[in-house]
């Protein structure tokens, strides 16, 4: 290590406490940087090292070389000079980690480096985003670093043509989003022609927002289906019954309200109306399977909730961000059912002719790493599903943001007014408000009473994803209030001062950006997220979550709020979280607020009973798509 200082080992050691397996490589690393380089020397010395990796050498040995090189490309060509934070989740990538780095620590450089690695064999390499905006802005944002070491960058959206998906597919590192990849390899699996094949091969990928797409959405099946007209009648028919069908009498429903089952008397009194004997005969099947369909999509299935209806087409908004989630269609005929429901032709009556869930797609890769800012509290499923170790890294800058407690209401009425007085109060300070909303009918609710109070406000929600670059770029400007569902919370990078910066130490001064969550979620990776958006790179910011007992979340899982709420009842033990608080005169504050501080916790349990919920239901689901 001949070429380090004794102060930089100093450094680099206090970067490597948590990570000393690492340690010799980021030495070797630094020890070839040669800040005498210029683009003309970095595009020969990456051209040599290609027809290294062509000749069959090995990738962790060519490591160091290529990422110092790497390194200073980047900082050549796009003005970042990577940290060793950032060098240690790439090589944690490479190697097939699960990296947790938080925001604004710069996943996507840090993806960079082993997409360039392990492109050296010209075998290409998939970082699969999200969605095709991020994979857009991703490619373009990196594209002169590729570029100046000899290497091409493509990327892929929905709307492009099959010549557009093979030149893409065929540079050397291709972003695109997991479930555009995936349809792609249903559509070659089912070609006639060689000619029409897109991919050459799912050699390495890197998942950004892993979480996400490698567990919330692993049993999300990818179909591809033709047409098929016959059912159509059923389903038509199926819809008129359901609109008839009541709650209690003709179906009902488990203690979650997650999942919906037809009584007796509902299955008789279809029968009544579809003039047939039974339901049950194999000549009926297609009445019974939209029956079903008919039940989730009139009871379960929510207009402006789970989806939207924008130019004439039924598009479903992803439960996780609250962007609209492009291609996606509900499954087993439900699509349909949400497509009559509305009033709309139905597009999607079809026989299926494949069918992939994410998780196996993933699985097809040779190699396989991801990143996102919350991995820890999902490790299990990610060592049970994929047999990857998560890796947390330490953020360059420790973390300034002031995570508050959650504030607990009695009523929503409270909670309501509760949260425009602090957004009036955040606001007159100067501080930039990023409003984070469970959906577009609370959202749409929330700006109009802003406005109403003379509060001007932007909106990002899935109605408005397409102007989305814009709002996010100005949401850290001073006097700022951005009314979001949670769609904030993945893929974006919120600046302090927005595009000009000369307002940041304005907005720095105030107490950075300021978070406030109009409702907890049921998973805690979602709220992470979402605070996340504040106290990037160590700058300073708040966040305030505040939660009523009115709240979706706990009423769907049976807390007696009313009970929770009254000045004082019998302490029982053995009942369900919030019930067993005592309450005094003394634990209400002003506005029906609970200051009782069990109540923060009793949160935190009931959040970790339904993630331990779904986790369960993951894994059942994922074991019988094996059987499948």
């Amino acid at each position: 290590m001949k070429g380090i200082s004794v102060r930089l080992k100093e450094e680099l050691n206090r970067t490597l406490h948590a990570h000393t397996v690492y340690a010799e490589t980021l030495f070797k690393i630094h020890s070839f940087y040669d800040n005498g380089l210029t683009l003309h020397d970095i595009g020969e010395k990456a051209y040599k090292l290609r027809q290294r990796a062509f000749s069959g050498q090995d990738l962790e040995a060519l490591l160091p070389e290529v990422y110092a090189l790497t390194a200073q490309a980047s900082a050549l060509t796009l003005g970042l000079k990577p940290h060793d934070c950032q060098l240690l989740a790439a090589i944690a990538l490479h190697e097939g980690y699960i990296i947790q780095m938080q925001t604004g620590e710069g996943k996507t450089l840090s993806a960079v480096f082993p997409a360039i690695l392990n492109a050296l064999t010209g075998r290409g390499v998939h970082i699969l985003t999200f969605n095709d905006y991020l994979a857009k802005r991703d490619a373009e944002w990196m594209l002169p670093l590729y570029k100046s070491l000899g290497l091409s960058v493509g990327y892929i959206s929905e709307s492009m043509g099959h010549m557009e998906r093979k030149r893409a597919y065929y540079a050397d590192v291709t972003y695109v989003s997991a479930k555009e990849a995936g349809f792609d390899y249903l559509r070659d699996f089912l070609s006639l022609e060689k000619e029409r094949v897109v991919l050459r091969g799912l050699n390495y990928a890197i998942v950004d927002e892993a979480d996400s797409l490698m567990i919330d959405e692993a049993r999300i099946p990818l179909v591809i289906s033709g047409r098929f007209d016959e059912v159509q009648n059923c389903a038509i028919k199926a819809d008129g019954v359901m609109r008839r069908f009541r709650r209690g009498t003709h179906f009902d429903e488990d203690q979650y309200a997650n999942i919906l089952y037809i009584t007796d008397a509902g299955y008789a009194f279809a029968e009544s109306v579809l003039g047939i004997p039974s339901l049950f005969e194999k000549e009926n099947t297609l009445y019974l399977v939209a029956l079903h369909a008919s039940l989730t999509a009139h009871h379960l299935l929510k207009r402006d909730k789970n989806y939207i209806v924008r130019q004439d087409r039924i598009e479903i908004i992803d439960e996780f961000t609250g962007r609209v989630a492009l291609r996606r269609l509900y499954p087993d005929s439900v699509q349909a059912a949400v497509e009559i429901k509305e009033g709309l032709k139905p597009q999607n009556l079809g026989r299926i002719m494949g069918r992939i869930a994410i998780q196996h797609f993933l699985s097809l890769y040779e190699k396989l790493g991801g990143m996102t800012g919350t991995a820890k509290s999902a490790s299990f499923e990610f060592k049970e599903l994929y047999k990857k170790s998560v890796m947390e890294i330490e953020p360059h800058k420790p973390s300034q943001r002031t995570d508050h407690p959650d504030r607990i209401f009695c009523t929503l009425k409270e909670k309501e007014q509760a949260i425009l007085d602090e957004i009036l109060r955040i606001h007159q300070k100067g501080q930039p408000v990023l409003i984070g909303t469970g959906c577009i009918e609370e959202f749409e609710e929330l700006s109009s009473k802003l406005r109403e109070r003379g509060v001007a406000c932007e909106v990002l929600n899935a109605r408005h994803d397409d102007e989305e670059a814009h709002i996010i770029a100005e949401a850290g400007k001073p006097f700022k209030v951005t009314v979001s569902t949670n769609m904030a919370g993945r893929g974006v990078d919120i600046r302090l001062g927005g595009s000009s910066e000369a307002q940041k130490e304005q907005v720095m001064a105030s107490g950075g950006l300021y978070i406030l969550g109009t409702r907890r979620y049921e998973s805690v990776r979602i709220d992470d997220q979402l605070k996340g958006r504040a106290g990037r790179q160590g700058e300073p910011g708040e966040s305030q979550f505040f939660v009523s007992l009115e709240d979706e979340l706990i009423v769907k899982y049976n807390i007696p709020q009313k009970k929770a709420c009254q000045p004082s009842y019998r302490q029982q033990e053995n009942i369900e979280p919030f019930s067993r608080l005592k309450r005094s005169s003394a634990s209400l504050g002003q506005g029906g607020e609970i200051t009782d501080k069990r109540a923060y916790k009793e949160l935190k349990l009931l959040q970790k009973h339904i993630e331990g919920y779904y986790s369960d239901v993951r894994m059942q689901l994922i074991r019988y798509s094996v059987i499948l």
